[in-house]
């Protein structure tokens, strides 16, 4: 019993070829090696990047079991310098892996070589998890409840048990939309795909954590959206059938390839599959209002509510559309009383920040800013919000505008929060070069928020600029090649 438990809190993700190669102290090529020469259990979803793999630590345990002197001698040096490297969790660069207490759960497995040589078949398999279920999340680096569980259960392909198993406990998971629970999702998810490759809900559920792991944690577009696009994709390959498999593919299409026209395309697709398919109703109404597309937001999300009135996060994507069809009251009132029956959810506080600021209720937007952040586990966004709050109380709005640049500065060389926010703050203090440069950071990093730039009132004073015309420009070119 405590020999699994420990098992299973050593299970832990690598995300890329660099990362598992850090944690053995080697280059990519000697692992990737490892997995061609001596049998490395590495996996692939069929479909998905080349090159982008995870593992199991059970499986890496086992490969290791047989290996540790064949793997010794050649490596010995390596792993000598690798056991006072701080990347190995847990152990202090000026520690050792004697005293690690990560060890001290595997100790029991013994080394089979004698113990005045590098430890390395103990260091091993203490790597095993982290090799694992890191390798989970690098893999695709590359509703309705119920309805959702429906199209899972009734799709042409009937998955095994196991990784049925593992996909309602994905689902479970990731309704829940705390940062954690995404992450635990995305390794249910995985695992079923594993358990079956097959499987095309699976494949749905992984698409689905990473597209919402963009908005209610910190992992950034660049990582999200290409791994949310190759499962979507790999699902549709699956299973054309299953309504979430377009649904899916058709948020990272619009929101990562800036392609509306396909995006509207598979939405409607999903809807023609299952009128009441809630999450299709729900994501195309999110998709219209940041179309500028008002009227038909509302009643998409209103579809959604009507088919599933429980959910609070589609009553959230509501509040939000009503702030932006002019009906602030209304948004106001049902965002504050999500806030009190749901205060876990994220975006509740982020759209109340909102707002709050257009009511000039500064205090509750610094409040809202900050448990938003807090949710999300956003470091940036948290001092981004202290430093405003705090200039704020300096000399006002502008005060708190010009607090929070240098934060946000500060934050985007760490390669953490908005060019595009920074630029947003730059322009309505007088920053005009800034603001530009800043622009220019958001298009080359795919912010989403230059998708409705031209729509943006913070950046009215740059409207007669050359540059800005040409950013505007190049964004809509860019949409305008994807369409048809």
């Amino acid at each position: 019993m405590g020999d699994s438990s420990s098992r299973q809190k050593s299970n832990h993700r690598l995300d890329s070829w660099k990362k598992i190669a850090a944690f053995f102290g080697r280059d990519e090529r000697t692992v990737r090696r490892w997995e061609k020469e001596r049998g490395l259990p590495a996996h692939r979803i069929p479909g998905g990047e080349r090159g982008v793999v995870f593992a199991y630590t059970d499986e890496l345990r086992e490969w290791l079991k047989g290996r540790a002197g064949e793997l010794e001698a050649a490596e010995s040096q390596v792993i000598r310098e690798t056991c006072t490297r701080e990347e190995i969790v847990g152990v202090p660069a000026s520690g050792t892996l004697k005293n690690s207490p990560v060890l001290a759960q595997v100790l029991e497995l013994r080394p089979t070589f004698a113990p005045r040589k590098p430890p390395l078949a103990r260091i091993v398999v203490w790597a095993a998890p982290l090799v694992v279920v890191a390798g989970l999340m690098s893999l695709l680096s590359f509703s309705h409840r119920e309805t959702r569980y429906k199209n899972a259960l009734a799709a042409p392909h009937r998955p095994n048990a196991e990784a049925q198993e593992l996909y309602l406990k994905g689902e479970y998971h990731w309704a829940k939309r705390t940062p954690a629970d995404l992450n635990k999702a995305v390794d249910y998810f995985t695992q079923s795909i594993v358990r079956d490759p097959s499987y095309a809900q699976a494949y749905v559920g992984l698409a689905n954590c990473y597209n919402l792991l963009r908005e209610f944690s910190v992992m950034p577009p660049d990582e999200a959206y290409p791994r949310a696009l190759a499962a979507a994709q790999k699902a549709v390959e699956l299973d054309d059938t299953s309504p979430g498999a377009h649904s899916s593919l058709a948020f990272a299409t619009y929101y990562w390839n800036w392609d509306p026209t396909t995006a509207e395309r598979e939405y409607k697709r999903a809807l023609e599959l299952d009128p009441n398919f809630v999450q299709g109703h729900h994501w195309y109404a999110t998709f219209l209002l940041t179309s500028g597309r008002i009227p038909e937001a509302l009643d998409q999300i209103e579809q959604a509510r009507k088919l599933d009135p429980t959910s609070t996060t589609i009553q959230a994507d509501k509040g939000l559309i009503l702030f932006h069809a002019d009906r602030k009251s209304e948004a106001w009132a049902l965002l504050k009383q999500l806030e009190s029956t749901d205060p876990a959810l994220a975006t509740t506080h982020t759209y109340l920040a909102v707002i709050e600021f257009d009511r000039k209720d500064y205090e509750n937007y610094f409040s809202e800013s900050k448990q938003a952040a807090q949710l999300r586990h956003d470091e940036a966004a948290l001092a981004i919000a202290s430093a405003a709050e705090r200039g704020f109380a300096a000399s006002g709005v502008n005060g708190m505008r010009e607090s929070m640049i240098p934060v946000q500065k500060e934050m985007l060389d760490r390669d953490l929060g908005s060019a595009y926010n920074l630029a947003a703050n730059c322009a309505l203090v007088g920053k005009r070069e800034e603001a530009l440069r800043y622009l220019q950071v958001a298009y080359e990093k795919r912010e989403t928020g230059l998708l409705y730039l031209s729509r943006n009132p913070d950046f009215n004073a740059l409207h007669d600029d050359l540059v800005y015309k040409e950013i505007t420009e190049r964004v809509a070119e860019r949409v305008s090649r994807s369409q048809p």
